[in-house]
C-alpha cells in the first residue's frame, strides 16, 4: 500500500457521530516519537484526572480549575435558565429601556477572553453581518458589538452608531477590577448621565460574587447580576456564563454549544493516547517544536466564519503555556507562537513563506465540508469545491517541501462543531503543559505588565504635581525630569509629554534638529 494513505490511515482519528476528524500524517514523527512520549501521556492522564476531580491545579493561586467538569452540568443549573430567561424576557420585549423601549442592541464590555470568545461564536454563527439585518430577520435578538480596550477611538467609533435608549450593556470582568472594562464602564456611565438617562436601567452585569463590580452594580440596582466562578479562567470561560449571555441575547443555542464541548471532552477521555485527539495534538506540539516551542503554530481556517479562530487561540494557547518558569520555579521560557489568517485568502498573504521561507512552523488546516451555498463557477465545479482544490493543493505543496501539516475536518460550522473545535484546543494546552511541567492557568506575565503600567500612571501623577508647582516650564524631557525629582524617569516622561501634548492645549512640543529632541512648554 502507498506509505502516504497508509499513513494517513493509521494517524487519523474520526469521531462518526459528529463526523469531526483530525489527521497528523503530514507530521514529522514515527511510531518510536510516540513511544517515547509514554511517560508524558501517563502524567497527562493522571493530572488530567486531578482537575476534574476538583483538586487544586493552579497552585500559584491556590485555585481549582474547572471549566472541563462545570459544562457538563451548567445546562442543568439554575444559572443556565436565569440566563436563557433573561435574554428571552429582553428578545421580547418584557424586558425594557427605562423609557419603555425594546432593546435593539448590546454591547459587550470585557477585554481577553470575555471580548475574544463571544466575538469567535457570533463571528461563526450568526455571520459577520447580524447587525444589518433588520429586527425582523434577527427574530428579536440583539445587535452585537463589542468595547475590548482602553482606546477611546473604539467608544467614539461606538457611540456614533449606539441608540442610547436602546442599547443593553454588558460589563464583564471576574474581579471587578479590570482597568480596561472599568474605564469603558466609568466612560458610558458619564456618557449615560449627560444624556440624562440611567446607565443603571440598561445595564448588566457578569463577575464572581462580592467583586468591585457586583457591589457596584447591586448598589445602582442594575437589571441583573450574573455570577461566575472564580475557578474559571477568562481564556477558558466560553462555555460558561461569559459565552452563554451574549450568545442568548443574539440567538445563538449555546445548550448545542456545550454538547459539542462535553462530547469533545469525553473523546479526549480516551486512555490509549494514540486514539485520543488532545494527547496526540498535544504530542504533536511537542514533537514538532522538541518541548520547547520551537516551531509557530500556524491556524489556517477554510472559512470566512472562522477568521476569528486564530486570534482566540493566540489567547488560549499564548497566555497558557508562554511561561517563564515551571511548577518546580526552574526558569525554562517555555511558549508556543500562534498566528493564522483564513484559506485561500492566506494563499495571497503569507503562505509565500511557509512555502519558500523560514522552516520554523507546523500548519494546521480546518476545512469545512459543507458550502453554505452551492454557486456554480462552471458546469462541473462550484465555488465550494476551488476552496477544497485550494486547500489541498496548498497542503500537498507544503508537504512536498518537507513542511509540516495537521488536517482537522468538521461537516458544517453550526454551535455543536465550535464546541468540539474549542473543547479539543483546551484539552491539547492542558495536555501540553502537564508534558513540559508548566502552570498552564495563571497569567503572571499579564500581571506584571499590570503593575508597570501603575507604575507609569504613578510618575503621571508626580510629573504634574510637579508643573503645577512650577507655572509655565520649557525644557527638554531630562530637564524636566531633572525638575519633577525623577532624573532616571526621561525616557518615561519624554511619554508622557508626548502623549500629553497631543491632547492637552496647555502643553506643547517642537522637535530641536540641533538636539535631536523635543521640546516641551507647558502653560499656566
Amino acid at each position: 500500500m502507498n506509505n502516504w494513505i497508509e499513513r494517513n490511515q493509521k494517524y487519523t482519528l474520526t469521531d462518526a457521530k459528529s463526523q469531526f476528524s483530525i489527521a497528523f500524517a503530514g507530521m514529522n514523527f514515527q511510531p518510536a516519537d510516540l513511544e517515547a512520549l509514554r511517560p508524558k501521556f501517563e502524567r497527562a492522564t493522571r493530572e488530567m484526572a486531578r482537575i476534574e476531580a476538583g483538586e487544586i491545579k493552579n497552585p500559584d493561586e491556590n485555585r481549582k480549575v474547572t471549566h472541563f467538569s462545570d459544562r457538563k452540568i451548567y445546562p442543568k443549573s439554575e444559572l443556565f435558565s436565569s440566563v436563557e430567561s433573561f435574554a428571552e424576557q429582553i428578545r421580547t420585549g418584557k424586558i425594557t429601556s427605562e423609557n419603555g423601549k425594546k432593546f435593539d442592541a448590546v454591547v459587550v464590555n470585557g477585554i481577553g477572553g470575555s471580548a475574544l470568545g463571544p466575538q469567535l461564536m457570533q463571528c461563526a454563527i450568526n455571520g459577520p453581518y447580524w447587525n444589518e439585518k433588520s429586527d425582523v430577520k434577527r427574530d428579536g435578538y440583539l445587535k452585537l458589538y463589542f468595547l475590548d480596550n482602553t482606546d477611546s477611538a473604539e467608544f467614539a467609533d461606538l457611540v456614533e452608531v449606539m441608540d442610547l435608549e436602546r442599547t443593553l450593556h454588558l460589563v464583564i470582568s471576574k474581579s471587578g477590577g479590570t482597568q480596561e472594562t472599568k474605564n469603558n464602564m466609568i466612560a458610558m456611565e458619564a456618557l449615560y448621565a449627560a444624556q440624562k438617562l440611567s446607565f443603571p436601567k440598561h445595564a448588566a452585569a457578569i463577575t464572581m460574587k462580592g467583586s468591585e463590580l457586583d457591589k457596584h452594580a447591586r448598589s445602582n440596582s442594575w437589571l441583573a447580576v450574573f455570577e461566575m466562578a472564580e475557578s474559571i479562567g477568562g481564556r477558558t470561560s466560553e462555555t460558561s456564563v461569559v459565552g452563554h449571555l451574549p450568545a442568548a441575547l443574539t440567538g445563538v443555542k449555546f445548550r448545542r454549544f456545550i454538547e459539542g464541548a462535553c462530547d469533545m471532552d469525553q473523546w479526549t477521555s480516551t486512555a490509549d493516547p494514540t486514539q485520543n485527539p488532545a494527547m496526540m495534538l498535544a504530542a504533536m506540539w511537542y514533537i514538532a517544536g522538541d518541548g520547547k516551542g520551537n516551531r509557530n503554530m500556524v491556524i489556517v481556517p477554510y472559512s470566512d466564519r472562522l477568521i476569528l479562530l486564530s486570534r482566540y487561540m493566540q489567547q488560549l494557547v499564548m497566555e497558557s503555556l508562554g511561561k517563564e518558569r515551571d511548577l518546580d520555579g526552574k526558569i525554562v521560557h517555555q511558549g508556543l507562537n500562534v498566528f493564522g489568517n483564513k484559506g485561500g485568502t492566506d494563499a495571497h498573504a503569507f503562505i509565500q513563506q511557509l512555502n519558500d521561507g523560514r522552516d520554523d512552523f507546523f500548519a494546521t488546516f480546518i476545512e469545512v465540508l459543507k458550502d453554505a451555498e452551492k454557486l456554480p463557477i462552471t458546469d462541473s465545479t462550484d465555488m465550494g469545491t476551488y476552496l477544497h482544490g485550494f486547500l489541498e493543493g496548498l497542503s500537498a505543496a507544503l508537504r512536498g517541501k518537507g513542511r509540516q501539516v495537521i488536517s482537522i475536518k468538521v461537516a458544517q460550522i453550526t454551535e455543536y462543531e465550535l464546541g468540539m473545535l474549542i473543547a479539543l484546543y483546551e484539552r491539547a494546552v492542558a495536555i501540553y503543559a502537564e508534558f513540559i511541567n508548566i502552570n498552564a492557568f495563571h497569567q503572571p506575565g499579564v500581571q506584571n505588565y499590570k503593575l508597570a503600567a501603575k507604575g507609569v500612571l504613578t510618575l503621571r501623577e508626580k510629573l504634574l504635581t510637579a508643573l503645577a508647582a512650577a507655572g509655565s516650564v520649557t525644557g527638554s524631557a531630562d530637564e524636566i525630569a531633572k525638575m519633577a525629582n525623577c532624573p532616571d524617569d526621561a525616557v518615561e516622561i519624554g511619554g508622557l509629554l508626548d502623549k500629553a501634548a497631543a491632547n492637552c492645549p496647555k502643553i506643547s512640543r517642537q522637535f530641536c534638529e540641533q538636539s535631536n529632541q523635543w521640546i516641551y512648554t507647558v502653560s499656566k
